[in-house]
C-alpha cells in the first residue's frame, strides 16, 4: 500500500507546519537586526548558527532518501550518501568565516541543496509536494540570508 503523503500533492499538515514554523527564526533573527542594533552581533551569530544546523537537516534528507527508496541505482545511493555530508561541512566553513561571508556561502549552500533535491526528485520516488515545498523554504531562508548580508 502505497504512503499518503505520496498520493497527495501536498504536505502532510505537520510537515507544512514544521517546514513553515522552521522559518520563524529565519524571518526574526533577521528583522532583530533591522530593529536592534545592540543586539545585532548576537542575531547575526545566532542566524549563522541556525542557518547552519537547517542545512545541516535539509542534507541529512539525502542520507534518508539513499536508505529508503529501493529503486535508487547503486551510483545515484552512493552519491546521495556522498552529498547529505556536504551541507554540514559547509555550515560548519560558514561559521567559521562569521556574518557576512558565512551568510553568503550558507546562501550558496541552500541552493545547492535544492539543485541537489531538484535532481534526485527528477530520478527518484520522492512525494509530489516535496520539491514545491523545498523550493519555498529554501527562498525564504535565502531571502533571509542575503536580507543579512545587505543590512
Amino acid at each position: 500500500m502505497p504512503i499518503p503523503s505520496f498520493q497527495s500533492s501536498r504536505p502532510p499538515t505537520l510537515v507544512a507546519w514544521l517546514g513553515y514554523g522552521g522559518l520563524i527564526p529565519f524571518v526574526a533573527l533577521v528583522v532583530g537586526l533591522q530593529v536592534s542594533p545592540d543586539w545585532a552581533d548576537r542575531f547575526g551569530i545566532w542566524l549563522l548558527g541556525y542557518g547552519a544546523v537547517i542545512l545541516s537537516f535539509v542534507g541529512a534528507l539525502h542520507w534518508g532518501f539513499a536508505m529508503m527508496i529501493e529503486e535508487l541505482a547503486h551510483a545515484r545511493r552512493q552519491r546521495a550518501y556522498a552529498w547529505s555530508v556536504f551541507p554540514s561541512l559547509i555550515g560548519f566553513a560558514a561559521i567559521i568565516l562569521g556574518p557576512g561571508l558565512g551568510f553568503s556561502l550558507l546562501v550558496v549552500g541552500f541552493a545547492l541543496a535544492y539543485w541537489q533535491d531538484i535532481d534526485l526528485a527528477n530520478h527518484t520516488p520522492v512525494p509530489p509536494w516535496y520539491p514545491r515545498l523545498r523550493a519555498r523554504l529554501s527562498a525564504v531562508a535565502c531571502l533571509s540570508l542575503i536580507a543579512a548580508v545587505l543590512f
